[in-house]
Formats: C-alpha cells, structure tokens, sequence
C-alpha cells in the first residue's frame, strides 16, 4: 500500500495527495500520516512546493471532513431515529447525544485528525447533531490545516528518516485512542451516577 501510494504520489503530485487525503478522512483505508510524512519528505528532496503541497493537503483534509459533515446531516439523523431502536438507542438518547455533542464536541472535531478511527467520525456527528456549519467549519478547518502543517514539517524536517517517524506517530496514535476511549467511559460513567443521584434527590 505505501508503494502503491509513494508511485501516485510522484506520477500525479499535489492531484494524488489532494484525493488520496480526501478519500482518508472520509474513511477509506489510506494511510494519511504516512502520505503526509512522505509529502514532507518530498518537500524536503525539492521535487514539490511546500506551500502547494500544504494547500493540497489542507484541501484534501477539508474537503473529505465537509463530505462526512453533510452526510451526517443528510443521513445520520434519519437513520439513527429508523433504527436506533433496535440497538436500544431511543430518540430520547439521541437528542440527548447530539446536546453533549454540540456542548462538547467542538474541539474534538479539531483535534480529532490526530486519532485514528476518531477524525473519520467527528464530522459526520457534527452534522447529525445539526451543528451550524460555519461552526463546524471554523473547528474542522483549522484542524485540517494544523494537521496537514504538523505532518508535512515533520517529514521536510527528517528527510531521509521521514519513514521512521510513521511507525512512532501510528503507536502514539494508538496510545491517542485509547486514552480517548477511556475519556469517554469515565464521562458516561459520571453522567449515570449523576443521574442516579438526581433520581433519588427527586423521589425523596
């Protein structure tokens, strides 16, 4: 697969990074630090433009989390209220999940590119949470381009050694999930013991 994509890359350029990172956060299986970190490398070698490969990347990124933003608002709602049920997820849940999500979601939508698994999701439940778009755009976008700027440096800064970094930053990454994942448990767990303890205050 980095074969595969290190000869689109060098056949068709800022056009292979652009769909290659569009396709990537909108879920397919491409490995997006990795051509990011490889951009940087061939930013390094002079072949490309730093600021032309950073515009592709920031445009690729943005373009595929807008993608996933309007399929949530388009899909995500109808689908979840139509099946949810079946899953014991009430509309009550629902409309519950998308406050939380609107109250604290926002920086998660930023900073979500960072975890994988995560920056494919982030977007689809802004728009299933009717999130205002300009809102979400300020968040994704700006994550986009740090993102995008963050990779691409740290390939154009190693050069050579850029391929050794790919294997530190998927393990750190990892790590990035699974504190996410335990974030998220504790704040479920204190919102059930918090609403247990309103229950009981409202029988007494």
């Amino acid at each position: 697969m980095e074969i595969f994509l290190q000869n689109l890359f060098h056949h068709y350029g800022y056009f292979a990074l652009y769909f290659l990172l569009a396709l990537g956060v909108i879920g397919l299986p491409v490995p997006d630090e990795f051509l990011l970190t490889f951009a940087g490398y061939i930013v390094y070698t002079g072949e490309v433009s730093f600021a032309l490969t950073l515009l592709a990347a920031f445009a690729g990124s943005a373009t595929g989390i807008t993608i996933n933003y309007w399929l949530g608002k388009s899909f995500g709602l109808p689908l979840l209220l139509k099946y949810g049920p079946k899953f014991h997820l009430s509309a009550h849940k629902i409309h519950t999940s998308q406050t939380y999500f609107q109250r604290f979601g926002k920086p998660l939508i930023m900073f979500g590119y960072f975890i994988p698994g995560i920056r494919h999701l982030t977007a689809y439940f802004a728009g299933m949470s009717s999130l205002p778009y300009r809102v979400f755009a300020f968040y994704a976008y700006t994550g986009a381009f740090i993102w995008s700027f963050l990779f691409i440096m740290i390939g154009r800064t190693v050069g050579a050694k850029w391929y050794l970094v790919t294997a530190f930053v998927h393990k750190a990454s990892l790590l990035g999930l699974a504190v996410f994942i335990i974030a998220i448990a504790v704040a479920v767990y204190s919102l059930k013991t918090k609403g247990r303890k309103s229950q009981r205050y409202d029988v007494s």
